[in-house]
């Protein structure tokens, strides 16, 4: 049998021992399944052999060895949605946690920025949990009015408002026995985080225009782009919904700092739009790869996923080429300047390599635009005069005008090789 039929067996006969499990496979879905059926930890291949020995060792201390049998409820099957797709460090630790918290009700904070994913994570906790056959619902605090926000969420009565002309159910109540994603937090007014909280605290509330008080079952799961830390010194969100929406906290780093993940997602999103298309692609071009991993990605998973499926409709082959994606074609379509005549002033050729790509860096991230391109920069000079002069390092140092130490720090930050 498989570790993860054994891990099931054990649960059975309530045997008091905590179960390490470790695979040479990685997957996301086996490192949730496995945290989510009782697992103490999960460990990939290879690993080092002081973690695992100070895994055994914190095992062996723990008071929370128990295993409580199966449950029949969670033995529904969950419904088709997209998987965590990932084999990086950073996406597997959050499979995991994904299925250690997904058992409990406690509330729960997503962290990341715009296009990481933090609805799929929402919905895989959902999808683990006890409520999984019931309503998972979502939310975007950021794209409703703050009146139609609190009536989005908590329904109001016949004649509450102007246009209220019947009575309608919110968010709250159709997600009862569920679970609500609540999406941009951090955009939600001052009142309706007054209500919110009720909400959290009691399991409460009343519609608007109303005084019948609705009582409802609801697990929470908010996420938001902003620091809510610096929301709070502003004044703008309440210290005690923070805390009470804190109880765990996951936060999904940007692509650019996950690279391993790139090829997968890429591979996981042409099967889907090729079977969409009706198209039969293999996959990419060794040029298209190194496109991808070479760049910064600044709308994250979201553009990846855009940039794919316009290639998959664009392309004429049965494998993607560099150009098929539009973020590759603007910019090479787009460079066109007199290097002989450009001296010492690169802003005019920095002006035509961002111009055509800078609306899509203002709608996918606003506030990081300067990190980006900082960062791209950097990465892109280093690996160009690397590639340059043959992996010479001293040599790549010395035209550059920085350290070898410098150099090999940026190395390992970009994960250049």
């Amino acid at each position: 049998m498989s570790g993860l039929e054994l891990l099931k067996r054990v649960k059975l006969h309530e045997l008091r021992q905590p179960i390490i499990m470790i695979s040479g496979f990685v997957s996301t879905e086996n490192a949730m399944e496995a945290m989510r059926e009782g697992a103490f930890e999960y460990l990939t291949k290879p690993f080092e052999v002081q973690k695992l020995i100070d895994t055994v060792n914190k095992a062996s201390s723990s008071s929370k060895a128990r295993i409580k049998p199966v449950k029949s409820g969670l033995e529904v099957s969950p419904p088709e949605v997209d998987e965590i797709v990932g084999k990086s460090p950073e996406i597997v630790e959050i499979a995991k946690l994904v299925g250690q918290v997904a058992k409990s009700d406690a509330a729960i904070l997503i962290f990341g920025e715009s296009g990481t994913g933090k609805e799929l994570i929402a919905q895989a906790i959902h999808r683990n949990s006890r409520r999984r056959s019931k309503p998972f619902l979502s939310v975007n605090c950021a794209a409703l009015a703050e009146t139609l926000l609190e009536s989005e969420l908590f329904g109001h009565e016949k004649g509450a408002f102007t246009g209220a002309y019947f009575k309608r159910l919110g968010k709250f109540e159709q997600a009862n026995q569920g679970s609500i994603f609540l999406d941009e937090i951090g955009d939600m007014s001052m009142l309706t985080q007054s209500k919110l909280l009720r909400v959290l605290q009691e399991q409460r509330f009343e519609r608007v225009g109303g005084s019948e008080t609705i009582e409802v079952d609801v697990r929470v799961i908010a996420a938001t782009n902003k620091s809510l830390v610096q929301c709070m010194k502003e004044g703008s969100f309440r210290v005690d919904l923070f805390y009470r929406l804190k109880v765990v906290s996951i936060f999904i780093p940007p692509l650019r700092e996950r690279k391993d993940d790139i090829p997968l997602l890429a591979d996981h999103f042409i099967k889907r739009f090729s079977q969409q298309l009706s198209k039969d692609i293999k996959g990419l071009s060794p040029k298209a790869i190194s496109m991808l991993n070479s760049y910064s990605w600044p709308g994250n998973v979201r553009e990846l996923e855009n940039n794919v499926h316009t290639a998959c409709v664009m392309t004429k082959s049965d494998t993607l080429q560099a150009e098929d994606f539009p973020v590759f074609s603007e910019l090479d379509s787009k460079v066109e300047i007199d290097l002989d005549n450009l001296q010492d002033d690169y802003a005019e050729l920095f002006s035509k390599i961002i111009d055509p790509v800078l609306p899509k860096l203002i709608n996918n991230s606003p506030g990081k635009i300067y990190y980006f391109l900082e960062s791209a920069l950097e990465r892109a000079l280093i690996a160009a005069c690397l590639k340059h002069f043959g992996s010479n390092q001293v040599k790549t140092s010395e035209i550059l005008g920085i350290s070898r130490n410098t150099l090999r720090d940026r190395m390992a930050k970009y994960n250049i090789f």
